[in-house]
């Protein structure tokens, strides 16, 4: 059997302008993950990232870590089928519409706007997860919108692509956001499609996820692993 390990980047810019950049905190977890694989004398056959900065930048610094250890490990290949579900898309299609037609939505929404510091990190899901719940419930498609059911397939092409490739006994990495994690874990639990979102609620930062796969099997073997994270100030969610 192969083994697949789904990265989640590091902490990104949460309160910046700017989201798709890791924090200081960030690049340390990324670096801590590089540190802990070659300790463990972890190799892979195979790494791919997502197009986000956060992703990218995940991915070199663990790499590049692992690598002063001297540990052997192939460069990052950048690939888009990784990339997070359409944030941009949610807000400025789906954002507007759910707070005309939900006033407790736009109130979340207008607490999130108005809070700052760590008042602003909670008021996010709040807000965030309902309009999460709306896009995965939408049954009009949206063509400035990757639509639930077709981010879902993207996930699933991606593991199906994996499982299909030449090669028994690979080990693979993907360094990835939270969504696509918690759609492929999703995908090996047989859930229902909620679950994908609950899931992804609970990664931390540079958290792994592993599954074993064959041609005709996908199991999840582990979940949210933080081994290389051994200080509580590392671990985080954002």
């Amino acid at each position: 059997m192969s083994v697949l390990t789904l990265i989640r980047h590091g902490q990104a810019s949460f309160f910046d302008a700017n989201y798709d950049q890791l924090s200081a905190l960030g690049e340390q977890q990324a670096s801590a993950l590089g540190t802990y694989w070659a300790r463990r004398g972890m190799t892979f056959d195979d790494v791919y990232c997502g197009p986000k900065v956060r992703q990218r930048r995940s991915a070199e610094l663990a790499i590049s870590a692992g690598r002063e250890m001297g540990l052997a490990c192939p460069e990052p290949v950048v690939l888009n089928e990784l990339d997070e579900y359409d944030l941009k898309g949610l807000i400025g299609s789906l954002m507007p519409e759910l707070c005309r037609r939900d006033t407790e939505f736009a109130a979340a929404l207008e607490r999130f706007l108005r809070s700052e510091g760590q008042e602003r990190l909670g008021s996010f899901r709040p807000m965030f997860e309902p309009l999460l719940h709306h896009w995965q419930s939408a049954t009009a498609a949206d063509p400035n919108l990757e639509s639930w059911p077709a981010f879902r397939a993207r996930v699933h092409g991606v593991i199906r692509h994996l499982q299909e490739a030449k090669g028994n006994g690979r080990r693979v990495a993907l360094f990835t956001s939270g969504g696509f994690i918690g759609s492929a874990a999703q995908l090996a639990l047989a859930a229902p499609d909620r679950t994908a979102l609950e899931l992804h609620w609970r990664l931390r930062n540079t958290s792994l996820t592993e599954f074993v796969f064959t041609r005709a099997r996908f199991s999840l073997d582990t979940f949210n692993g933080v081994p290389h994270l051994d200080d509580p100030a590392l671990l985080t969610y954002v």
